[in-house]
């Protein structure tokens, strides 16, 4: 049986691609270095899987950004604002990616998107009117080459054009069925040339087809793939579909034209059903998604040998293969020094998923049940995870309906917060976190590492604090935040505060671009043993006369940023960290905080990817979860929240249901249908759009802001509209932060003045 692999992180193992990046940009290092980077990444990670066993090696899965941007320029799906920069062709691709200011000219990045239901995002590509579809680079042959000249012969990964063509957005009058015959073309030519660069297998990524899919749909993914893989030749194509099953198109005719098939079989709720039911087309390789690629514990071996053998009464057709790209997962857990044996014996990263790859196909050709690797697996899953606590789970059972309510209702709520705070139209504010700056990282590494006390440490923070707040003052923001100085990630922050979290030194996954997270593990039953932000918020409301907000994540973002336990369901630790983020939203009112921001940044990230599974399987639970947080608060206390970019459109009466005074989410890389949305659900929460892009450095000008401003009037009343960035200043610069907020409060100010 051979073993395959879907994809492979490419921050590098100590995220050597993202600080080398970041030199680039800022001209410290010359493209040939970061070139030169990349090659040197990828020549590891090839190698690496070539030794451990794989059989079917991965190439043009790495990129210096986002590989659906990367599919864009390879199809020369470049806008003009962009081309007529005329810039460089990698500078151009990172103009894509993070917008450009500077001597060539002023624009914005491509919009950003959630990557189906993960915390990874992507760049939407864009198809205008006069875009001429066609192969314009080499990059998928370059890395084929590459890597044959390193040893080893890859499979080379696309983006397959189904899902190209469902995540793209057409700018002007032109549809899919104007450019699937190019599209087609363009896709034609792509494979005629890895054929002739004797390319065994091709792998085309085809998530898309894990969604509710349309009649129209089907007839789609038919016209492309009869026109594509009429040009295979004698290279083996490979369907790899992933994060769900493929009921809507499994049995039918399309899928016996390509030679292998990937299923996933840890999130496709009906994967088996399906295999067993209908069996599996004769002829074409069933690549079997077994090992988990998105979450960090062990594979259950008995598990999955039991799946292996059920596939096998309908194929002997088999691949071993992960669920879907590593890329969702740390690199290897030999980085963790400091966690104890007994919790790494748990986990699996990307290396270690590789090696449970190989270990699955030796234990199913060989031994059987008597492998030394079968053995110690058994034993691992027979142990009993300590973590529980009985006091958790009671007051998780004893929750009842009246939890989730919070009195007054919004409408009087709303006439009450008028009444007290008195804040003036279009208020101003930020979503919470500053630039950590060179030296709030060193505060905070030197008081891990015990190189200065916790009185030092605290002492250095409250005087960033202050400093904080006397700029905001001066730029003259509406309502003020401390700026967070004390916190790494927000979610790590939190579940260091937290008992029943585990945390790593090195589990870097890639969120976007150069953007990496350590996400923390949910180890066992979640509390709050004592006050988590009180001190510095109260410290920072002693620094003014206006309102500071209390900064907070919620209980869903908190869940879905961390790799959750598999031995409890979804629902039940989420509303567990309900209760414990509830604790500390009650100490911040006692403590007179007076608005209290607690973030669902990840509210839509694990909605189920078929609609008819929203609320039974998630929003039912989701919603009243964060309702739960805050149903204890007085009337003239306001509650805030944040969502990150994701689509909100379709979810919107459920965001209403949240039951939140105040929502600002990420707008400014969007088309701005969701203020269309607001306006026809009646949406009845008080929303502050964001006004300008904080994942890009170039700095919005005021009548940029005003004209966003203008837009969202045309929907949403001005006594409802907040203005605000799209979310926290963490990752930018000092500069550019004071500048871009200075031209946000100016814009606010200046529309005051006719409204």
């Amino acid at each position: 049986m051979k073993i395959s692999v879907v994809g492979y992180p490419r921050i590098g193992a100590d995220r050597e691609l993202k600080h080398i990046s970041e030199q680039f940009f800022k001209k410290d290092v010359t493209a040939t270095e970061l070139m030169a980077a990349g090659a040197a990444i990828r020549k590891e990670q090839w190698l690496f899987q070539k030794e451990s066993g794989v059989d079917l090696i991965p190439s043009n899965d790495f990129s210096f950004y986002d590989t659906v941007l990367d599919t864009a320029v390879l199809f020369n799906l470049v806008p003009h604002r962009y081309r007529e920069l005329e810039l460089e062709p990698l500078d151009t691709y990172f103009a894509m990616a993070r917008g450009y200011q500077g001597k060539k000219g002023d624009v914005k990045a491509l919009s950003m998107k959630k990557w189906f239901n993960t915390n990874y995002h992507y760049l939407v590509p864009e198809i205008e009117d006069d875009t001429h579809i066609t192969v314009t680079g080499t990059k998928p042959f370059d890395e084929f080459l590459e890597a044959r000249q390193a040893g080893v012969h890859t499979k080379p990964v696309l983006l397959g054009p189904f899902t190209l063509l469902k995540l793209a957005r057409f700018t002007g009058s032109k549809t899919v069925d104007d450019v699937k015959e190019d599209i087609v073309t363009a896709y034609r030519e792509v494979l005629t040339r890895l054929n002739s660069l004797d390319a065994t297998w091709i792998q085309y990524d085809e998530p898309a087809l894990v969604r509710d899919l349309t009649e129209d749909d089907l007839y789609l993914f038919h016209e492309l793939y009869d026109g594509i893989l009429s040009a295979k030749g004698s290279s083996k194509i490979l369907l790899q579909t992933y994060f769900g099953d493929i009921r809507d198109i499994y049995g039918t005719a399309p899928l016996q034209k390509f030679d292998g098939v990937g299923i996933d079989f840890v999130e496709g709720s009906q994967s088996l059903e399906l295999v067993a039911a209908k069996g599996f087309p004769e002829d074409t390789i069933l690549f079997a998604g077994l090992v988990n690629g998105k979450n960090i514990w062990r594979n259950d071996y008995e598990k999955s040998l039991y799946l292996l053998g059920k596939l096998q009464e309908k194929t002997t057709s088999i691949v071993l293969s992960t669920s879907c790209s590593l890329l969702h997962v740390p690199y290897s857990v030999k980085a963790e020094t400091k966690l104890p044996s007994d919790y790494i014996a748990h986990f699996a990263f990307a290396q270690e998923k590789i090696c449970e790859l190989a270990e699955l196909r030796d234990i199913f050709d060989n031994a059987g049940r008597e492998h030394p690797a079968f053995i110690r697996n058994r034993q691992l899953f027979s142990q009993k995870r300590e973590g529980s606590n009985p006091a958790v789970q009671d007051r998780v059972g004893a929750i009842s309906g009246k939890d989730y309510i919070r009195e007054p209702a919004f409408v009087e709520r709303e006439r009450i917060q008028k009444a007290r705070f008195h804040f003036p139209l279009l208020p101003t504010t930020t979503i919470g976190s500053f630039p950590q700056t060179f030296d709030v990282r060193r505060n905070r590494s030197q008081f891990k590492k015990e190189l200065i006390s916790e009185e030092q440490y605290k002492d250095f923070n409250k005087k960033k604090i202050a400093d904080c707040i006397a700029l905001q003052e001066e730029i003259g923001l509406d309502i003020l935040v401390h700026g967070e100085y004390e916190r790494n990630d927000m979610v790590e922050y939190f579940g260091e505060c937290l008992d029943g979290f585990l945390f790593t030194e090195k589990a870097w996954v890639q969120s976007y671009g150069t953007r990496c997270v350590k996400p923390p593990i949910i180890w066992g039953d979640v509390s709050r043993t004592r006050p988590i932000t009180v001190e510095y918020s109260v410290f920072a409301q002693s620094c003014t006369d206006k309102t500071v907000k209390g900064m907070l994540t919620g209980p869903v973002t908190i869940l879905n940023w961390s790799f959750p336990r598999e031995d409890i369901s979804l629902k039940e630790s989420t509303l567990q960290i309900a209760l414990a983020i509830r604790d500390e939203v009650l100490d911040l009112e006692r403590n007179g905080i007076s608005i209290i921001q607690v973030d669902e940044a990840a509210l839509r990230e694990k909605l189920p990817l078929r609609k008819s599974d929203w609320f039974t399987e998630y929003l039912d639970w989701a919603i009243p979860a964060f309702r739960l947080v805050h149903s204890n608060l007085k009337a003239e206390t306001q509650l805030h929240t944040h969502m990150c970019y994701s689509e909100f459109s379709d979810i919107i009466r459920s965001i209403d249901d949240m039951d939140a005074d105040v929502i600002t989410f990420e707008a400014s890389r969007s088309d701005l249908t969701i203020l269309t949305a607001l306006k026809d659900a009646g949406f009845r929460t008080e929303v502050g759009p964001g006004v300008y892009d904080i994942h890009s450095p170039r700095v919005p000008s005021v009548a940029e802001i005003k004209n966003a401003l203008g837009s969202m009037l045309a929907t949403v009343p001005v006594e409802k509209l907040w203005v605000n960035p799209d979310c926290g200043l963490k990752t930018r610069g000092t500069e550019e932060t004071i500048s871009s907020l200075r031209h946000l409060v100016q814009a606010a100010r200046e529309l005051r003045t006719v409204l």
